[in-house]
């Protein structure tokens, strides 16, 4: 008697992964970056880290106005520049005063303006970043997650503007202060600017501990949200930040 056919037995289905939080996605930019990146391919949204980088970066700016002065940080800048040191020299007292109440009221605007001009800055490194990925890597990534992936990337940025708000309010030399480098989380930031060069200094700076950490969660978002391997993905976001770092550091000689 030959034997009845076994019927095949049915696969489970997998149970769907359950949908992220915004504070949810967050914590895991931290601590499990995959899972804040696999969920943007269900929610591009980006919300999330936009509020708090906003509200840190303002306290940052208010901790700076409170702690050093506006004066002091555009006094040190021009001290920073011969050129502009040179010119800012020849003026009289009056013309001087003037000269700072104009770049006051600037950098007011765009210190206090700053969640705007993180999401404008932000908008160009996703075009950037968005169209060699497609072109290089036949990314399957949208351009709504890429804009994503960079607000959630940044987020480590956060922990550097938290370490310059302890800094200042640990008593930082007000003299010593440089905006463009409040942070030590970089080699350039230990170099005397006495006796080390611009160009040198602004390339010592792209080894920065924050800045790697988000190449390295670039890198892990677009391989989360299309095919490419970590790897590659990691490489394209390093090299697209060298040359942001070298153009950078050619234009601190001019100043």
């Amino acid at each position: 008697m030959a034997a009845a056919p076994v019927p095949p037995v049915a696969s489970p289905t997998p149970e769907p992964t359950p949908a992220l939080s915004e504070g949810a996605r967050i914590i895991n930019t931290f601590i499990a970056p995959s899972k804040t990146f696999t969920d943007l391919r269900r929610s591009a949204a980006w919300w999330g880290p936009w509020v708090l980088t906003a509200i840190i970066s303002v306290a940052f700016i208010a901790t700076i106005q409170k702690q050093i002065g506006f004066d002091q940080v555009i006094r040190t800048q021009i001290e920073h520049s011969q050129r502009q040191s040179e010119q800012f020299d020849k003026l009289s007292p009056d013309q001087q005063a003037q000269q700072l109440s104009i770049r006051r009221k600037f950098f007011y605007g765009l210190g206090y303006g700053s969640p705007l001009l993180i999401m404008f800055s932000f908008l160009i490194g996703t075009v950037a970043l968005w169209t060699t990925f497609k072109v290089a890597a036949a990314a399957e990534t949208t351009f709504g997650q890429a804009y994503a992936i960079m607000w959630y990337a940044g987020l480590p940025g956060i922990i550097g503007a938290l370490l310059g708000i302890v800094s200042l309010f640990a008593g930082i030399n007000p003299e010593g202060f440089d905006i463009n480098n409040p942070v030590g989380t970089n080699l350039g930031y230990y170099l005397d600017p006495e006796t080390v060069g611009k160009f040198v200094r602004a390339l010592a700076s792209a080894i920065d501990v924050v800045n790697i950490w988000t190449i390295i969660l670039i890198g892990i978002g677009y391989s989360c949200t299309s095919k490419v391997k970590r790897s590659t993905a990691i490489t394209i976001v390093a090299v697209w930040y060298l040359i942001y770092k070298l153009i950078g550091a050619g234009l601190a000689t001019l100043g």
